[in-house]
């Protein structure tokens, strides 16, 4: 077997992944719901000749490209959408009113499948197994990596590599760090039950509006008082939902907030420190409460020698000076749950720019660089090629792909 594969770049038809992008991003799907997404993938894996598996953690897709005997390597793109309304005009906008693509996973999944294709086109080039994983549900904790893993996603697998489009990262760099780089995410939901009554007699009641609006307040203390400055974490309240108008003292108010942080003792401590601070605010005013603490991510810690195989890979593939060691950041990832059972490394592959390709992940202008599919594509290659201890994919050193 020749173990020099030099991959041409024509090779990875760069017009036919942005078209796969643009069909996805125009037709969206929830978390859990993504099945004619999961239709999508399983046609395009079975044209290129890709056994499957189905209904994998839910609605993902599993492609096994295998060649003789030999390592077994996993790569993974999630595929789900968000609940926002896409703000862009361009012929690629969604067409699902209120849900779009506004995480760059319509393009984790067209890289995904790009690579699927060449992988198989070029078997005889290597031998090993790469596993591709099309995860359901990243978005919505519980999340699909868990079911995935438990319906045998990772089994017999010796290491994993995810990618994520990142447009906080200018189009070209590559970045990833070994060891903890995204937080553990819990979130929380409070109802406070008051008593309501006249805005102008507030002594006959108890006004679930201040008592939010206390706990709103009293809630970002725990982390500035109860966590060492030189540790990181999170507490935000995102939603306070209360009354209907001006002159009646809401009798009920409803907090959505979310907990993020690295350290598993910090992680007790700030659930700890958030139902105490609850209990005893509602205790203060006298009001009744019901609070749903809800567990998420833990925090995504890759694996230190997977890291270091993914910063010499990348060097290798694109130059010293387009790889970073990313910081540390509390945006979760699912992908957590993979590097917990199997050695992995997450990747953000840059996908910013000053034009259109500005705006935050989550955000109703959301777009990316497109040709940042193309990198990515050629890392998760690289990296699979590399763990199946073939010598690195090239062209011309990889320098003009």
């Amino acid at each position: 077997m020749n173990n020099e594969w030099s991959v041409d770049k024509a090779e990875w038809h760069f017009d036919e992944m942005v078209e796969w992008r643009r069909y996805l991003h125009r037709h969206p799907e929830l978390s859990y719901e993504e099945a004619n997404t999961s239709d999508y993938i399983a046609e395009k894996l079975t044209s290129f000749g890709i056994p499957i598996k189905r209904n994998i953690g839910g609605h993902g897709v599993v492609g096994i490209v295998k060649s003789g005997e030999g390592n077994v390597i996993a790569l993974r793109a999630d595929m789900d959408a968000l609940a926002i309304q896409d703000g862009k005009q361009c012929d690629y906008r969604s067409t699902v009113p209120g849900v779009m693509h506004a995480c760059g996973h319509d393009g984790h999944t067209a890289t995904l499948l790009a690579v699927a294709r060449l992988l198989q086109e070029h078997r005889d080039k290597w031998r090993g197994e790469v596993r591709l994983l099309f995860q359901p549900a990243e978005e919505v904790s519980p999340g699909g990596a868990q079911a995935m893993i438990k319906d045998g996603a990772l089994q017999g697998v010796q290491s994993i590599y995810g990618v994520h489009l990142w447009t906080p990262l200018p189009a070209g760099k590559i970045a990833t760090r070994p060891g903890p780089m995204m937080a553990a995410v819990d979130d929380f939901f409070l109802t406070i039950h008051g008593k309501g009554g006249h805005a102008g007699m507030p002594h006959a009641c108890i006004d679930a509006v201040v008592i939010g609006a206390a706990l709103v307040q009293q809630l970002q203390t725990i982390v500035s008082r109860n966590v060492s400055p030189l540790e990181s974490a999170v507490i935000s309240v995102g939603s306070l939902q209360a009354g209907t108008t001006q002159n009646v003292i809401a009798d009920c108010a409803i907090l959505k907030g979310t907990v993020r942080s690295f350290d598993p003792t910090i992680r007790s401590l700030l659930r700890a420190r958030v139902e105490s601070m609850i209990e005893h605010t509602c205790a203060m005013y006298d009001a009744e409460y019901e609070l749903e603490y809800r567990i998420g991510y833990p925090a995504l810690v890759n694996d230190k020698a997977e890291a270091e195989r993914v910063l010499r890979v990348a060097a290798a593939c694109f130059g010293e000076a387009a790889v970073h060691t990313a910081e540390m950041m509390m945006p979760a990832e699912d992908f957590a749950y993979y590097n917990k059972v199997v050695p992995g490394c997450f990747i953000f592959v840059g996908a910013g720019n000053e034009q259109n390709c500005r705006y935050p992940h989550h955000h109703p202008m959301f777009d990316f660089e497109e040709s940042a599919m193309l990198q990515a594509g050629q890392l998760l290659l690289a990296m699979a090629l590399d763990a199946l201890k073939v010598t690195r994919v090239s062209d011309s050193e990889l320098n003009t792909v």
